[in-house]
């Protein structure tokens, strides 16, 4: 009988010959401990790897939007400021002087054409209007120096104000895109 007896058994009950492990593989549910640990070791190394790899696509996938936001708000500040130069350069001739060469206003339509491209209907609306302003007085009588500087310190005639302003109410809506 000491031969059907295994530790943990009492001697002589009948049945109870078996240990508790083989009893549970007899049922079908027994788990090896280092199968478990290993399946854990796994499945948790997946869980932590995905979750990496995905918050790494999140992050670059962002990044690279912002940069090429960022390279707009870059391209199209240039391109104002440029326009600005240009048409401020026009508007000051213009005040005392008619237009004589039309060469003058090529490469101010150059930048308005480049507006065109890339700017909102808004933007492009208002470099067009302060753009007519300008030619419009090319062609209205020349101003004398006491008229230019009244002109000057008023403020109220700045052929560029409305163009700044959706310029300035654009690339603020860039940013916040960013």
């Amino acid at each position: 009988m000491r031969e059907n007896c295994t530790s943990g058994s009492v001697l002589g009950a009948p049945g109870n010959w078996r240990s508790y492990r083989e009893r549970q593989q007899q049922k079908g549910i027994a788990m090896d401990p280092a199968i478990v640990s290993a399946l854990s070791a796994i499945l948790g190394s997946l869980v932590g790897g995905s979750a990496t790899i995905a918050t790494a696509w999140i992050t670059q996938r962002y990044q690279g939007r912002r940069e090429l936001v960022s390279a707009e708000i870059r391209q199209r500040e240039l391109l104002y400021s440029e326009f600005i130069a240009e048409s401020s350069k026009l508007a000051v001739d213009a005040l005392d002087h008619n237009l004589e060469e039309s060469a003058k206003l090529f490469q101010v339509y150059s930048l308005l054409n480049r507006i065109r491209l890339r700017s909102s209907d808004k933007v492009v609306a208002a470099a067009s209007q302060a753009l007519e302003r300008v030619v419009e007085q090319y062609y209205r009588s020349n101003l004398s120096p006491e008229e230019i500087r009244a002109v000057a310190l008023s403020h109220a005639n700045d052929p560029l104000k409305v163009f700044s302003e959706a310029c300035r109410s654009e690339l603020i809506a860039l940013h916040s895109a960013a």
